[in-house]
């Protein structure tokens, strides 16, 4: 990652915000993914594969629903395939709240410093309210989800909307993210970028950071992240 200033040519400290990706980030939820397209999928008579499974990571969710519909023939709309999605993965999630290593104790550090985070994710607001019950309230200043955007991840819609509502300029934040697709959009929108990867490989790049866990990331890490 080419390293940015530690601060912005207006003054501002950088890190000036945290932009969170969650399935896969901050949740291991892709297993509860795939499990509920292969539910559905057989439900109607279809086999889903690994392969597929890991096709729609990080996808806009009616994207993903396009491909489901297209790839198992199934004789539902996209709309009515994410809601079925949605439902088995909200009741997984009410089970058990699968956290990945090290970022809840970011999260609660960056809380501690002052930092906003948004959380930014292609799952629907639905999915989105069930894992911001298990956090605590003013965790996330922003909320975008996959149905407030008109583009998902890839374009870098999400990411610009989200700096747009915390007041801060893309540069002077950090993504963090899992997946090719969610790093593309936040590169897009000019965020640098940690990414950590999960199901999928990320290669080195520049306006990134590929390190393999949260569990050693710290404010002053992801300082550093904008040390020349």
């Amino acid at each position: 990652m080419s390293r940015i200033p530690p601060v912005s040519a207006s003054g501002t400290k950088r890190p000036a915000a945290v932009l969170w990706d969650m399935d896969g980030t901050l949740v291991d939820t892709e297993p509860y993914w795939m499990a509920a397209e292969i539910e559905l999928v057989e439900s109607y008579g279809g086999t889903w594969t690994v392969e597929h499974a890991k096709a729609l990571v990080g996808n806009d969710l009616l994207v993903s629903a396009a491909y489901i519909r297209d790839h198992a023939d199934l004789p539902l709309e996209p709309d009515d395939i994410v809601l079925r999605l949605l439902d088995g993965v909200i009741a997984r999630m009410r089970e058990h709240v699968p956290w990945r290593p090290g970022a809840r104790r970011l999260l609660a550090e960056l809380r501690e410093n002052d930092v906003p985070c948004a959380l930014v994710t292609m799952s629907w607001q639905s999915l989105a309210r069930t894992f911001l019950d298990e956090v605590p309230s003013g965790t996330f200043a922003v909320v975008v989800t996959g149905d407030q955007v008109t583009r998902g991840k890839p374009h870098p819609e999400p990411y610009l909307h989200a700096a747009r509502l915390l007041g801060v300029e893309p540069s002077d934040a950090v993504a963090v993210e899992d997946s090719p697709t969610g790093v593309t959009s936040a590169t897009a929108a000019g965020v640098p970028v940690l990414a950590v990867p999960h199901i999928l490989p990320i290669a080195e790049a520049p306006g990134r950071l590929v390190h393999p866990s949260l569990a050693d990331v710290d404010l002053d890490f992801l300082r550093r992240l904008f040390t020349p």
